[in-house]
């Protein structure tokens, strides 16, 4: 291992850019290194559908703002140099809207500074497509950028609003949420029963001549440029595919970008967890819907992984013993899944990473996401390895820890055994949580609306909560001890209570799915914990402080059962008051407090990554022999090459 290799690089706004190896690519044959290059062109060529789908005039604004960076004739000034930033901000977020929160950035230049710049630009550098000349583009874009009032939220959550109407996300025009929600209700198909296509996930809902109209994401339609081009790529990866397996899914993704036919992203998504045999794997389309206040509509993303199979015998420990995690579950027999089928997980390098997951990209996956098809099929989960390290190296030595944990003995328990237990709440979180339990007959899993991420991601982290405590983990020999879980419960009720609190600003509630879900999980645990876990003050600071862990378990296990019962019985107003009551508002002081402390330490709040450049050799027939992996692109050079090259739209 290569102890020199700089994890860290440039920082930005709240923002620190990392980098990530990738270890086992060299050593894979030729044949493999071009698969894995192709699968990584299909996955960087999305990246503009991502970028259009976060906002209407993201594209336009990005290429405004890099066209600037290069030919702006005033750049010995703060206005200038503000401008870099704030353009570094819409890369690392595909958009005007902070990744995060959600909320639009305020920039730091000056509007007049902008529009004279703009107006400066030489003429023929500046692609205005469907914009007469500079200043009918000016017209439309000022605004948007500049008040704050002009769609000032990408993805908007505030019970008793217009979701659809507040929300700047780019899935619908001309359309109320009301409307949507019927639209999407009425392609209930009864002869499918509970085999029902993930209605919507692949197009955008528009008002056309009074009528509802879905454009759907296909090569000839909507994002086709940008398909064809992912097509195209898929296509070569096809011809180099480990085995008939991957050659068939890779065919059938091709197909159904082809025709948007949602029955044949089902048959792919069976396929591509049916491949269990290929050191390479990969994601490639319209996936989460974290994006969608409706929850409905699918974000681009892409991967492309390498299997890590010595770390992989620890997830396989957990999918081989699915059926005994889920036999005994604290949730009501009639939610368990009488019999677990299909699970499987594997820990893997990211070669490549792209859309919604890149710059900043999750740690762990699980899919798909069809609850029938997790029921009939199983699911395929995967820990990110590469990614968690490079998180943790670029955080040694950081003075978080010292600040927030509430003493020694803590902070050691954390330092010894905090990294194997929040790799092991990600496998566990991934693998079984979200592959556990069931609907009941006749719910739809649309039934929780725009509740449905936040009780989703609820139930896979205390899944993984709860079992983290369970002897079982120590006679498989994924943790050494039963103490060892304890670091998890602490810096987890941590998070949820206190420090996740530095990526909201003052004044603004919980709007982010993953930020509710884990809010929820920790106020209500205080608040039913019965003294086992509590919120002291130590010399004038907040903390948390854990009395009894064994009891804090039992806790967990309860509101685990409670919101499985809300899952698996589509209980709405369930959800919403769970959400609204303990995963929304915030104690304005105590926020106050975290912010003062947390400011001290100068830590970036979000972490993103910078890919490896790829760089193919080839034989004298042009076939690929070997790619080369280039760790020394910087983050600005990255993002203005992949502006070139895969600027499709």
């Amino acid at each position: 291992m290569d102890n020199t290799f700089n994890y860290s690089d440039e920082r930005f706004a709240d923002i620190q850019m990392l980098r990530y190896r990738v270890d086992g690519f060299d050593g894979l044959d030729a044949r493999r290194k071009a698969y894995v290059y192709y699968l990584a062109k299909a996955t960087l060529s999305g990246r503009d559908i991502t970028t259009d789908q976060y906002g209407k005039y993201n594209l336009v604004i990005r290429k405004t703002l890099e066209t600037l960076s290069c030919h702006c004739v005033d750049t010995d000034v703060d206005d200038f140099r503000q401008m870099t930033v704030y353009l570094k901000r819409v890369w690392f977020s595909n958009g005007i809207y902070h990744h995060y929160g959600c909320e639009k950035f305020v920039p730091g230049f000056s509007e007049g500074w902008f529009r004279k710049a703009v107006g400066a630009l030489p003429s023929g550098c500046f692609p205005i497509a469907g914009y007469a000349d500079a200043e009918s583009l000016l017209r439309v874009i000022c605004p948007v950028i500049f008040d704050p009032c002009v769609l000032p939220k990408r993805v908007n959550q505030a019970d008793g609003e217009d979701l659809v109407l507040t929300s700047a996300c780019n899935f619908y025009e001309g359309v109320t949420q009301a409307e949507a929600e019927r639209f999407y209700a009425s392609k209930h198909d009864p002869e499918a029963g509970d085999c029902q296509p993930s209605w919507g996930l692949n197009s955008k809902l528009t008002r056309v001549d009074g009528k509802l109209t879905e454009d759907k994401y296909v090569t000839g339609g909507l994002y086709g440029a940008a398909l064809k081009k992912i097509v195209y790529w898929l296509e070569k990866a096809r011809g180099v595919a480990e085995n008939d397996s991957q050659a068939r899914l890779i065919e059938l993704l091709i197909d159904y970008y082809a025709t948007g036919d949602l029955r044949r992203f089902d048959e792919f998504s069976i396929e591509w967890l049916k491949e269990q045999d290929g050191k390479v794997d990969f994601i490639n389309g319209f996936i989460e819907v974290y994006g969608d206040p409706l929850g409905l509509k699918g974000t681009w993303e892409g991967i492309v992984e390498l299997k890590d199979e010595n770390a992989t015998r620890r997830t396989r420990a957990i999918a081989d013993n699915a059926q005994w995690f889920e036999d005994h579950s604290p949730v009501d027999p009639r939610f368990r899944k009488p019999k677990v089928k299909g699970v499987s997980a594997h820990v893997v390098q990211a070669a490549m990473l792209g859309g919604e997951e890149y710059p900043s990209s999750a740690i762990g996956i699980n899919l798909p996401n069809a609850d029938w098809i997790r029921a009939r099929h199983g699911s395929k989960s995967v820990t990110i390895g590469n990614l968690t390290d490079a998180y943790s190296k670029a955080a040694r030595d950081n003075g978080f820890d010292e600040e927030f944990v509430i003493d020694d003995a803590t902070r050691e328990m954390i330092r010894k055994y905090g990294d194997l237990c929040d790799d092991l709440h990600t496998d566990l979180h991934e693998c079984l949580g979200h592959g556990s339990g069931q609907l009941l007959p006749g719910v739809s899993p649309d039934a929780l609306k725009a509740y449905g991420s936040t009780i989703e991601e609820a139930r896979a982290d205390l899944f993984g909560l709860y079992y983290l405590a369970d002897p079982k983990l120590v006679e498989l020999g994924l943790v050494p001890n039963g103490e060892a879980y304890k670091s998890q419960y602490y810096h987890y009720l941590m998070n949820g209570l206190l420090t996740q609190l530095v990526r909201i600003k003052p004044g603004d509630q919980i709007e982010e799915a993953h930020m509710r879900n884990r809010a929820i999980i920790a106020r209500w645990c205080l608040e039913h914990a019965e003294g086992s876990v509590e919120l002291a003050t130590v010399d004038g600071k907040t903390y948390v402080r854990v009395n009894d862990y064994a009891r804090l378990r039992l806790v967990f296990g309860s509101l685990l059962a409670e919101i499985q019962r809300i899952k698996s019985e589509g209980d709405y107003d369930a959800a919403k008051k769970m959400v609204e009551d303990y995963g929304v508002k915030i104690d304005a002081g105590l926020h106050k407090e975290i912010l003062g402390r947390y400011e001290k330490l100068n830590i970036a709040p979000y972490k993103g990554f910078i890919n490896p450049r790829m760089n193919p050799v080839m034989d004298a027939d042009g076939n690929i022999v070997d790619v080369k992996l280039d760790y020394t692109e910087g983050y600005s050079h990255q993002m203005m090459r992949y502006s070139r090259e895969y600027g499709l739209l």
